[in-house]
């Protein structure tokens, strides 16, 4: 054959059968870690909802924690995606009933497609570069949100500033709990509107001035 003749694409064909084979296993690993949580879900397990052989799972993961690598990394992408997609300098200029909308659906909208996102980053023993990972997500989206919270609350110091951010996320991430267990349909959209009427109450007084003064811890003698 002549260094001019094109490659047979048989190669790729056999490249795109890996990849549906890799996402079929990811998702089956999905469906079980949610089922059962990181620890306590197996290979065997795995395989068996992919319905394939253990021997076929070996071919692409050599153990469950490999497995759990591939699926967080790519989940980790995905949520980076909804950040960059809600925190934007655009959505800075909406009133603060607005940007609540443009900032918590997509965060939403991300968790409810993918339910194994908490699943698997907040198990006792998901495999240290995945928490390391999800570790340094968190952080950023506290930093966003407190950007959020300076550019509607300029007064307010950097120590309150992280306060706030820390405590409006504690209440999204119960009032996303909550989401997830609701049923779809009416009663999940009328949870989450709940959980929006909640952060709205907790700061908007932040915002126009109105908030009350700090409580401060009485001395003890």
């Amino acid at each position: 054959m002549s260094e001019d003749t094109p490659e047979e694409p048989k190669p790729r064909r056999r490249q795109a059968r890996g990849e549906r084979r890799i996402a079929q296993l990811l998702s089956a690993a999905a469906n079980v870690f949610c089922a059962n949580g990181y620890t306590a879900t197996s290979t065997n397990a795995i395989a068996r909802e992919a319905h394939v052989s253990p021997g076929t799972l070996y071919q692409y993961f050599p153990n469950k924690e490999a497995i759990a690598v591939e699926l967080g990394e790519r989940l980790l992408h995905d949520m980076r995606a909804a950040h960059g997609q809600a925190f934007t300098p655009e959505n800075l200029t909406l009133p603060l009933p607005e940007l609540l909308d443009v900032v918590v659906d997509p965060m939403i909208a991300f968790n409810c497609e993918n339910p194994v996102f908490l699943a698997l980053m907040h198990g006792s023993e998901v495999p240290g570069r995945i928490a390391e990972e999800h570790d340094e997500l968190h952080a950023s989206l506290l930093t966003s949100v407190q950007e959020v919270i300076a550019h509607y609350a300029p007064a307010l110091s950097a120590g309150d500033r992280s306060r706030i951010a820390g405590m409006t996320f504690a209440i999204f991430k119960g009032g996303l709990g909550l989401v997830l267990a609701a049923p779809e349909g009416a009663e999940r959209e009328a949870t989450i509107a709940e959980l929006k009427t909640v952060l709205l109450r907790y700061l908007t007084p932040l915002t126009d001035g109105t908030a009350p003064a700090p409580v401060t811890t009485p001395r003890t003698r």
